[in-house]
């Protein structure tokens, strides 16, 4: 069985190579290393501009509440979608902390039976596809996040974007990580093979 694990460099010491180990076996491994891209850093405004494209008025359709922002990055270079990748995934990645986790109704962490990393994911993105202003707020104040409303499709924007521009698929992992349990210091000082195990 395959599986893909993605973690900051600076979460791997030795205690957590032994429980790779331990839990995995003989298993080989594959390293890739994606670092940010320094000549070409995308700009938070133009970011935000972007997540502005957003049409809300689109209803439940999220292809269409998205299109604009998938054209509009899909006129950008290659590495420039990265980079919009890159930050959306810094985005999400200081939302990845327990304290806001436990603010997402009745999806909250520490209702074991209900709580999921994907779906803490898609609460995470709801908070940055509302824009600038909420995701300031949010940060401020992890009593506002989202109950209800999540938004998956913002994950998709820039593989779209790329896919429109190149014809090829999607292969690019973002720096740092945005998965659930990514940010080690928001968990405790835990990181994601703590959390799992």
């Amino acid at each position: 069985m395959t599986k893909k694990l993605i973690v900051n460099l600076k979460d791997i010491n030795q205690e957590w190579l032994d429980k790779l180990k331990e839990q995995h076996g003989n298993a080989t491994l594959e390293i890739i290393v994606n670092s940010t891209h320094d000549s070409e850093v995308f700009e938070e405004a133009l970011f935000w501009q972007i997540i502005g494209m957003l049409d809300w008025s689109k209803g439940t359709n999220t292809n269409e509440i998205i299109q604009a922002a998938v054209s509009h990055l899909e006129n950008l270079s290659v590495k420039k979608i990265f980079a919009f990748q890159d930050l959306l995934a810094h985005h999400l990645y200081q939302l990845d902390k327990k304290i806001y986790a436990q603010n997402i109704g009745k999806s909250s962490y520490g209702n074991h039976s209900n709580f999921s990393t994907d779906t803490f994911l898609y609460f995470r993105a709801a908070v940055v596809a509302n824009g600038k202003t909420f995701y300031e707020q949010v940060l401020e104040t992890p009593t506002d996040m989202p109950k209800e409303f999540t938004f998956e499709a913002l994950l998709n924007i820039a593989p779209k974007a790329f896919f429109n521009k190149t014809g090829n698929e999607w292969s690019y992992v973002s720096n740092p990580s945005f998965e659930t349990y990514s940010n080690s210091e928001g968990w405790d000082g835990k990181s994601w093979l703590d959390q799992i195990l």
